[in-house]
């Protein structure tokens, strides 16, 4: 007999776990359903914004990641020359009680979500694949393999698809994934080295036509002076001949301080895209994170607005399961504000951020640069553009759509 859930939540990464959480805090009955036999450690997003802080706290989760991580006050802007600007996230004091970004590779936030949902009656499913999600007037139809590789099958009033860019709930819902894929290859390194005796802040853009990065400082409980550098790689060359270590030491010595051997502890590449689903709901399916939005890691913005989704969607969705009458506003609503919040300010700062890093007109350049010193040199307008960089405005001008 299938066993019918309030949510089942098809994804276990940061996303997926962070909405199994708020749900079963709030009384929801919650299936989790996760492909992967075990928390992914591959090193993507690790960056997290004051408001993300802010959320993860009403759950006790920033209390407990805190300690193991990198607090980061003042971030900066440079090209290969030295310093352009910096901005000190002190300024927004008074707007949040993180008044700083906070670096911890996010398959540490995902064990911590774990510990604490284990706590609550939510059910967890790891390597567990979904293979299909069929609606009804008045719920979902689930079917996926379990551990083992048998057949099985669930229902759920609700499905929040967290499944990540190739989400099998977006599919099944044929909701289009519009947007493009960037040229270059994303190349990934993990570094330990003492880079802020070289003037680095914990987060450093670096702008150049050909070899500009992002820098930021990690700490993951095995290594001192740990660093991840971030640049683009030649999508022609073969994988192999990108991550030979030689070649990522030369690629390193063109990002950062060359005559030094920057000792390597990870390096991987990947593809990056700027995608929006078309839309975020579908009938008794929602999407959240990499499902609903992609977008280029410059700025730190995609791991914070799926944590974002996450907290949005689960308040809504409770909201309507407390609801006797049924009305389902809360989610149409949801839908309004993420998507709102994906396109306005997740697509465009992230490709802009791309686009002024990168940018190889030379007058273009120091026009950049002279822009930017003058915005770190007025507190008025430094502290708007820290609001904005903060993810603080993207929170408060969803928060206006009705």
């Amino acid at each position: 007999m299938k066993i019918m859930y309030e949510v089942a939540i098809v994804g276990g990464g940061p996303v997926g776990l962070t909405a199994a959480l708020c749900l079963a805090r709030a009384g929801v009955r919650v299936l989790l359903i996760e492909a992967e036999a075990e928390t992914a450690k591959e090193q993507r997003g690790a960056a997290f914004h004051p408001p993300t802080l802010e959320m993860l706290g009403t759950l006790g989760v920033t209390q407990k990641i805190l300690p193991i991580g990198v607090k980061v006050p003042i971030w900066q802007i440079r090209d290969r020359a030295g310093l352009i600007a910096q901005f000190d996230l002190g300024m927004l004091h008074a707007e949040t009680a993180y008044p700083f970004r906070f670096h911890l590779p996010q398959h540490l936030l995902s064990e911590a979500l774990i510990k604490e949902l284990q706590a609550t009656s939510a059910r967890v499913l790891f390597g567990s694949k979904v293979t299909g999600v069929t609606q009804h007037a008045d719920h979902v139809d689930i079917t996926y393999s379990d551990a083992d590789g048998t057949p099985q099958a669930a229902q759920a009033a609700w499905v929040i698809g967290a499944d990540g860019a190739h989400s099998v709930v977006r599919k099944a819902c044929g909701i289009d994934f519009e947007g493009f894929s960037w040229p270059e290859r994303f190349l990934v390194t993990n570094i330990v080295y003492p880079l802020e005796e070289l003037g680095f802040s914990g987060t450093a853009y670096i702008s150049d036509p050909e070899n500009w990065a992002v820098v930021i400082k990690l700490a993951d409980g095995h290594h001192k002076d740990l660093w991840r550098v971030a640049m683009p790689a030649d999508p022609d060359l073969p994988i192999d001949e990108v991550l030979a270590p030689d070649a990522v030491q030369r690629r390193l010595t063109q990002v950062l301080p060359a005559g030094r051997n920057y000792p390597l502890v990870y390096s991987n590449t990947y593809r990056v895209h700027q995608r929006v689903a078309a839309r975020f709901r579908d009938g008794r399916c929602l999407l959240a994170g990499d499902a609903a939005h992609i977008n280029n890691p410059l700025g730190g913005f995609g791991l914070n607005g799926g944590i974002h989704d996450a907290f949005s969607l689960a308040e809504g969705l409770a909201a309507v399961l407390r609801d006797a009458g049924g009305s389902d506003v809360p989610l149409d609503r949801y839908a309004r504000q993420r998507r709102y919040v994906a396109v306005e300010h997740v697509q465009a700062q992230s490709i802009r951020n791309k686009r002024q890093i990168e940018e190889k007109d030379p007058e273009q350049r120091l026009s950049q640069a002279s822009e930017l010193r003058a915005i770190a040199g007025d507190q008025g307008r430094a502290h708007r553009y820290l609001m904005d960089t903060s993810m603080l405005t993207s929170i408060r001008r969803a928060a206006e759509i009705a």
